[in-house]
């Protein structure tokens, strides 16, 4: 049994405070004897001691009968000794040492607390980061130029004394560890860590600017220079700069980096220091950070998750503002931030509040709700998150919210607004979400990207901030009497594209701080109204849903709706097709009307054959509503067979002859043609029912002789059906769409104001029938009085005998590009119009290099509002668009609800007008879902929805997004491939593109079919070049989940019959040879950098072709990477690269530019510049 007890009971110092009011504190005086001097001792000898008051107590307790007293004060003496040599040791340069037992939060072993590049002896405290700290740290060292996170506040102050304004911030500095605090994440460590040192001055400087000839700018120049080289390595993350202007007035730029402090914390040590500084502070104990983070490291972690997960799959994908809105245009400033400032006036915001109060909810909950609806608007996206300021400070830390420190965090809020929800229904939800995060709002963000399955990519590219407690308040609060405060500037700047900072007063003030890359000012300014409108409607909303709240006001709905749409004058509408072609008949007999080969028609001609044809038609039951099919090959008879048929009353059906013969089975049954006209070599390939009667054109000529050569009498109208023309269709059929003359009608009325008569001698008619240019070709031209140049397709044309002639092509922009770069568009061409794709801008460029080509119009328009709905004359260096409507035709840019967008916002363009087709022949359904009722008009018109995306331009001018339809989702992320299609065009290599999602290896991978003219497909090593550069120029503008993983060049892209892209002829990633497999790394240094990246994403096996962020690779984990590669390896590197290559092949290839190589001399200094700081 041991005769000794040695009983240590710690430190007192942090248990009773006096200043702290503890209600009982320990004596200074002695207690006398705790027993009775005859009770039996629990052992012989007991050594008792603890530190209060920053003393370390030791008391001795024995038996009289084991031990002298002298000699029990003899051993108390030397042990004492022995305590005070230890000590002195301990303080001799080079005996400084830690271990982890004496930070135990950090979890360090000793090797990486050794290899930290600081004093052991300066060293008070250190522990990890907090997630929000994190996030910081990582976007400090990624972007180390851009002065995110660096806040700063600059003001005017009469009547300050500086020295002791100095003292009383430095004072405030010794007594919170929190500033005193660096930042360490180099080296060995795992993660990063903050160090708190013992001692450290606050940078100052005292400037005198009374008489500087330019003190503005002076002033400018010490406000940059602070914000500058503000290392998180640095010993103090707060630096105070004090100007004197005057005699009695001084300026004051206090400067500090956000990692340390939250707004609340800000605001709080400002005060403190007034109270210093009028010698009034009453110190009182309120804990340290530390404190702050132990406690996150006692959270369950698996709660958090499954709060979070449940939330999170509602979110398909990520909600990027930032991408749904027009960029900046390159005449704008896009260096830096951008700010923007809305106010509500006191009475808008006295009302506001009201409203809060009224609904039970706080302030910042509206301004939340209304900042997802605008979400939801602008993106199109049924659910929407943003980045929300939560003030994180648990309620079960004591004193936490007198601490100063970072406790915000920033965490998405997800919604679903629906347009039929009551406003105080959805006001419920929103706050009711805000109050069950509370519990977890401690949760690490790159936690929750992570378990919401998106790559680990960002949830949101915007943040709203809701400061409750402003700078200026807590300047005029704690003023000391004889000082004076101007109004205060303060300048914060985060790494979101675009921040919302609210602050609410007797105003509610939005600042919107904004980079000028990812926003326009005018963009900014504009979704700014828009939230203020929001909120202005809540106030007034009563019972109202959310679908009646509405983004634009009445001058932006007029715009949108009226100036910017139809002006409709009316137009001829008592006449059918073929009987405005019987005007021109009439009005000039003898003008030439068709050109096929050798053979000419004129009007005279034409019409004769037409109605002799027609009579015969007539005779086999042809009439209004009836339908014909004609399958015939391109000559001057297809068209006298297609204008006999509406003036029989008929309606025709064009049937491609190159159609598979189930094909034309389908539709001629669909369509219950009742005849078809086709020709002897086609018929023969055809499978016609019995019930279609057939007529063989190029036989029954002679038998058509015997029929009058004058126009049948129908009771056809304009009213009734002119043709049908099928489209694919998602069910895998076609489907028919069925045009009646008065849509026809309108487009011949607009085309009359746009070409003259001398503009349509000579069109080249080209366009399969099954394809509704073809109508434009045709009947435009000959109801105008024009003449028609028949070829077989565009590609004929340098082979047609009547080339020469040719004044307007009306043509697909593929088309024309290949003829175009084969030099062969004709000498005489002077109008070219393009449809039916998208039009590249140096298309146009080079179209209008023809001598003779002075007009080139872009015409979009689907078949349902026949052929064309929007126009424009593209302008040689201009930029993309498609224009205005038609004169009788109206555009609508829709979001889900109907409810127009605003300026520059991406939506489904709605048509209307006298174009709009009949719907979809014997489908009433697929009628009812495609053509809806016009909410703008009270004539009972539809709608069409295109399926189109568009948004306006500034001046109204619609541009072309790609389809709403065209996604397909990679890794979790929904993708627009017409975005990466958009940004391959744009490269001066590439022609035509396109990308689809394909199954490779197990799964959805995007794959870009690229037509680049002048590669050579036989040069392996120029392909690899090329495909390099293209995914290089990606990288840029977009982010790497939407890089398509391959790149096939193709020598042109496979085209169906009427010019459309045929993907089904499109060949497959296995048949290319670019299968993705393990390679293992071979050089050293490709081996070296793969064991660095499998340690720190712990896996087994990096290859070459490994992706860092497909193998769950993160920012975090970035930094590691890099802090390894320099440790390691002497590279000095910025976790940028990695962003910008993360394919461990391509990451090492950048290493030898991008590193610097830290030579031995420099590593030979880093190791004194340590050995010396050990030493001090």
């Amino acid at each position: 049994m041991p005769c000794l007890t040695f009983n240590y009971l710690g430190q007192f110092d942090g248990s009773f405070t006096e200043a702290d009011g503890a209600l009982f504190v320990p004596s200074s005086e002695a207690a006398g004897d705790e027993l009775d001097a005859n009770a039996p001792l629990a052992n012989q000898l007991a050594l008792n001691g603890q530190v209060y008051g920053g003393e370390l107590n030791l008391g001795w307790t024995f038996s009289r009968e084991m031990f002298n007293e002298a000699t029990i004060q003899g051993l108390a003496d030397d042990y004492a000794l022995e305590l005070q040599a230890l000590i002195a040791h301990c303080c001799q340069t080079g005996n400084h040492g830690v271990t982890p037992s004496d930070f135990p939060l950090a979890r360090l072993s000793q090797a990486q607390l050794d290899g930290l590049p600081l004093a052991p002896q300066s060293i008070e405290d250190l522990y990890p980061l907090s997630p929000m700290q994190q996030g910081m740290l990582f976007h400090a060292v990624y972007e180390e130029t851009t002065g995110d996170y660096i806040n700063q506040i600059r003001l005017d102050v009469e009547g300050l004394d500086p020295e002791r304004f100095h003292q009383a911030w430095q004072a405030a500095v010794d007594a919170h560890d929190i500033l005193r605090t660096r930042f360490v994440w180099q080296g060995e460590l795992e993660t990063p860590v903050q160090v708190v040192s013992k001692h450290t001055q606050m940078p100052y400087s005292l400037h005198d600017l009374r008489i500087h000839p330019q003190r503005d700018q002076a002033l400018q120049t010490l406000a940059d220079t602070e914000r500058q080289n503000l290392s998180l390595s640095a010993s103090t993350l707060l630096r105070l700069v004090i100007a004197r202007i005057d005699d009695n007035r001084h300026h004051l730029i206090y400067t500090n980096h956000h990692i340390l402090m939250d707004g609340w914390s800000n605001s709080q040590l400002l005060g403190e220091v007034l109270q210093r500084y009028s010698g009034q502070f009453n110190a009182a104990h309120s804990g340290r950070y530390r404190d702050y983070i132990a406690w996150l490291q006692r959270q369950d972690t698996a709660a958090s998750e499954a709060f979070w997960t449940p939330a999170l799959h509602a979110l398909d994908e990520p909600t990027r503002l930032a991408q749904t809105v027009a960029k900046p245009s390159a005449a704008d400033n896009v260096q830096g931030y951008g700010d923007h400032f809305q106010v509500l006036d006191a009475d808008q915001t006295l009302r506001l509040g009201e409203f809060a109060r009224a609904s039970k909810v706080t302030v910042n909950t509206l301004v939340q709700a209304a900042w997802l609806l605008l979400l939801q608007r602008y993106t199109g996206k049924n659910t929407v998150a943003f980045g929300a300021t939560v003030a994180g400070r648990p309620a079960d830390l004591p004193g936490v919210e007198q601490q100063i420190g970072l406790f915000i965090n920033t965490l998405p809020v997800i919604a679903s607004p629906r347009a039929e929800q009551s406003l105080n229904s959805w006001l419920q939800a929103v706050q009711a979400q805000n109050l069950a995060l509370r519990e977890f709002e401690h949760t690490a963000l790159f936690d929750i990207q992570r378990w919401a399955g998106q790559g680990g990519e960002a949830l949101f590219d915007n943040i709203l901030v809701f400061e409750n407690y402003p700078i200026s308040q807590a300047l005029e609060q704690g003023a000391p009497q004889g000082l004076r405060f101007g109004p205060v500037a303060s300048l914060e700047q985060t790494n979101y594209p675009l921040t919302l900072l609210v602050s609410l007063d007797t105003q509610l003030s939005v600042h919107m701080s904004y980079q000028r890359a990812s926003f326009a000012s005018a963009t900014v300014a504009q979704l700014a109204a828009h939230l203020q409108h929001l909120l202005s409607q809540m106030i007034d909303a009563g019972e109202r849903c959310l679908g009646e709240l509405v983004l634009l006001d009445e001058t932006e709905q007029q715009q949108v709706l009226l100036d910017w749409n139809r002006a409709d004058e009316g137009f001829a509408q008592d006449l059918c097709i073929h009987q405005l072609i019987d005007r021109q008949v009439a009005a000039q007999p003898d003008a030439l009307a068709v050109t096929f080969a050798s053979q000419q028609l004129t009007y005279a001609e034409l019409d004769s054959r037409a109605n002799q044809l027609a009579h015969k038609l007539i005779e086999l039951g042809v009439g209004p509503e009836v339908r014909v099919g004609v399958a015939m090959q391109r000559s001057d008879s297809l068209l006298v067979a297609l204008l006999a048929v509406l003036k029989a009353g008929g309606a025709y059906v064009p049937l491609d002859p190159d159609y598979p013969v189930d094909r034309v089975a389908y539709m001629l049954e669909d369509s219950r043609a009742l005849v078809l006209l086709t020709e002897q070599v086609v018929a023969a390939t055809l499978n016609v029912a019995a019930q279609t009667q057939v007529l063989l054109m190029d036989r029954i000529e002679p038998q058509l002789a015997d029929y009058p050569r004058i126009a049948p009498v129908t009771c056809v109208t304009p009213d009734n059906l002119a043709y049908v023309i099928y489209t694919s269709g998602s069910t895998g059929k076609p489907k028919g769409v069925a045009i009646a003359h008065r849509n026809v009608l309108a487009l011949i009325d607009w085309s009359q104001s746009v070409y003259s008569r001398d503009d349509i001698q000579g069109v080249l008619a080209s366009t399969s029938v099954c394809f509704d240019l073809s109508v434009w070709e045709l009947f435009v031209t000959l109801a105008n009085g024009g003449s028609l140049i028949i070829a077989r397709n565009a590609m004929e044309l340098p082979q047609l005998s009547a080339r020469d002639q040719v004044r307007l092509i009306n043509s697909v922009p593929s088309a024309i590009s290949a003829l175009q770069s084969a030099g062969q568009i004709p000498p005489g061409v002077r109008i070219i119009n393009l449809a039916g794709e998208p039009l590249k801008q140096s298309l146009v460029d080079a179209l209008y290099g023809q001598p003779t080509v002075a007009h080139v119009y872009d015409l979009y328009g689907p078949s349902e509002d026949t052929t064309y709905s929007t126009w424009t004359r593209r302008e040689a260096g201009g930029m993309a668009n498609i224009g205005r409507p038609l004169k009788h035709t109206a555009s609508y840019l829709l979001d889900a609800d109907l409810q127009p967008v605003p300026l520059g916002v991406s939506a489904e363009l709605y048509l209307a007008g006298a174009g709009i087709t009949r719907g979809y022949l014997g489908r009433p359904g697929m009628t009812a879902e495609k053509y809806v009722p016009n909410p703008f008009a009270s004539n009972g018109e539809r709608l069409y929805r295109t399926g189109d995306l568009t948004r306006y331009q500034a001046d109204g001018v619609l541009e072309y997004r790609g389809r709403i339809d065209h996604q397909v989702k990679i890794r979790g992320f929904r993708i627009e491939l017409g975005e990466i299609e958009a940004r391959l065009l744009e490269q001066p290599a590439v022609r035509e593109v396109t990308v689809l999602a394909q199954e490779a290896l197990g799964s959805q991978q995007l794959v870009a079919y690229v037509v680049a003219p002048q590669l050579d497909l036989t040069a392996a090593d120029d392909q690899q070049s090329l495909r390099d550069e293209l995914k290089a120029r990606l990288r840029e503008s977009l982010p790497e989940f939407m890089v398509p993983a391959h790149l096939l060049f193709l020598a042109s892209l496979p085209l169906t019959p009427n010019g459309k892209l045929d993907r089904k002829a499109l060949p497959t990633v296995e048949t290319s040879n670019l299968q993705v497999r393990y390679v293992a790394p071979q050089s050293e240094r490709e081996q070296q950098v793969a064991a660095i990246w499998q340690h720190v994403l712990q896996i087994e096996r990096v290859g070459l072709l490994d992706n860092f962020f497909e193998l769950g690779g993160h920012s975090l984990l970035a930094v590691n990477v890099v802090s390894r590669l320099q440790l390691e390896l002497g590279l000095k590197l910025t976790p940028q690269l990695i962003f910008q290559h993360p394919v461990l092949t391509d990451f090492v290839s950048s290493l030898a530019t991008a590193g610097e190589q830290v030579d031995t001399l420099k590593l030979s200094k880093l190791d004194a510049l340590l050995d010396e700081m050990e030493e001090a």
